[in-house]
């Protein structure tokens, strides 16, 4: 099948080489040539474990290209999927006028039978919105799909190779048999391929992401109070994990949650809410317990130090919002730096992937590292605050040895406490 995917994002990015590993022709369209030039030559701009074996192996084999002609690529496609970027407004609602502007291109460049899909996560309404647009402009026959990301960063590969669930609207048979077809390879260990209408499928996404949210910050202000009354989070979660009717994904503790997903989306399904006189109490509640679970650590630091934070040296493990991604996009680590250099401490960081990004986004106001240990040197403390599997058994004689004072605040407990304090360490952590 002849694909184009519009967009070279994460999403767009991980969908366009996935199809093409599957069989299928395809070509991915930026308006940015600074992105298109790198993935001509099989270089990623985003970090996401396998992605660039992919895009080397099919570039090679000649099943994937890229281009910043939009008009060109939809002319030869079959099938078109959206994946430009949602960003938010002054006002936390989504902004719509990429998704839209490309719809327009796209109706445009038409010239025969197009099914457009929507990838791109967008509120309740934009499927019906996208097909007045397209309507306005061509008289081509064509039918939009909604079809939702499910796509975890750091796993995004393997969750579009093998999905959960694929989710799939439109009111044009034809379309539905084609996305069938498309998605038919990723289905063969009979894994649901789910039509339903416009609405549910957008509303799906949101109700997805809020729920994930709602079970982190449960879980959080669950380890608050564990700190309290003298219980240990850890034992907690596993007895709670252990009920089958709840599981146990996302019962993890830490300093909140953040990326391109769960805070937009929470706030997206809040402001739909809100436009139908309907308030979301639970949502909205997850969505204040995460703001203030970003600055708890920076609180537990306050108070060991007496409130005298200024000039003190910090140390800071992690910066993507979490492993095996790049993306510091609603990260903690940012409140938590933030936060710290407005007291006046000196901040020095290490992350394995997102150094890139924080720099861009700090400058000088904070020093950057080549290793975990280099940003230990004359440390008053360390604060980890993304779990990468390299933070989990350090060299605590190493860390030791170049600490000012050896002190740890935990956000993501990755460490054993009896271990770490056995070395002459005190240790916090989050709920134990």
């Amino acid at each position: 099948m002849k694909v184009c995917v519009v967009g070279t994002g994460y999403v767009g990015l991980v969908v366009g080489t996935c199809l093409s590993e599957s069989g299928n022709d395809v070509i991915c369209v930026d308006k940015d040539k600074r992105k298109i030039d790198p993935l001509k030559r099989a270089v990623s701009p985003i970090y996401e474990p396998g992605l660039t074996e992919l895009l080397q192996r099919n570039i090679r084999e000649g099943r994937l290209r890229f281009s910043t002609n939009l008009g060109a690529s939809v002319k030869i496609s079959d099938v078109v999927f959206i994946c430009v970027g949602t960003p938010v407004n002054s006002d936390r609602t989504p902004d719509l006028r990429q998704v839209e502007k490309v719809a327009a291109e796209v109706a445009k460049a038409m010239e025969h039978y197009t099914v457009i899909v929507l990838k791109s996560t967008v509120p309740v309404g934009t499927a019906r919105k996208v097909k007045k647009i397209v309507s306005r402009i061509t008289d081509c026959e064509f039918a939009v799909v909604s079809n939702p990301e499910f796509l975890k960063e750091g796993a995004a590969v393997d969750d579009f190779m093998k999905p959960d669930r694929v989710i799939v609207a439109t009111d044009d048979r034809r379309a539905a048999e084609i996305m069938r077809e498309l998605y038919a390879p990723f289905l063969r260990t009979n894994k649901p391929f789910i039509e339903m209408n416009h609405e549910s499928a957008e509303l799906t996404k949101y109700a997805a992401n809020a729920l994930l949210a709602t079970k982190i910050s449960f879980m959080n202000e669950i380890a608050n109070l564990c700190e309290r009354v003298g219980a240990d989070v850890n034992e907690v979660r596993y007895g709670v994990g252990t009920d089958p009717r709840i599981g146990s994904h996302f019962l993890f503790p830490g300093v909140g949650y953040g990326g391109s997903c769960l805070p937009k989306d929470a706030d997206t399904l809040i402001h739909t809410a809100k436009k139908h006189n309907c308030q979301l109490k639970i949502v909205s509640c997850a969505r204040e317990v995460n703001s203030q679970q970003k600055r708890l650590l920076v609180k537990k630091m306050v108070s060991h130090f007496g409130g005298k934070i200024r000039g003190k040296r910090v140390a800071i493990w992690g910066l993507s919002f979490k492993p095996r991604t790049d993306d510091i996009r609603e990260a903690p680590a940012i409140v938590v730096i933030e936060e710290l250099l407005k007291r006046g401490a000196k901040i020095c960081a290490y992350d394995p992937a997102a150094t890139e990004n924080a720099e861009h986004l700090f400058g000088k106001r904070v020093r950057f590292t080549q290793t975990n240990y280099d940003a230990l040197k004359g440390a008053h403390c360390l604060m980890i605050l993304t779990e990468w599997n390299e933070f989990r058994n350090p060299s605590f004689e190493r860390m030791r040895a170049v600490m000012k004072s050896p002190v740890i605040f935990d956000g993501r407990n990755t460490l054993d406490r009896k271990t770490v304090e056995s070395l002459g360490f005190t240790y916090y952590a989050i709920g134990c």
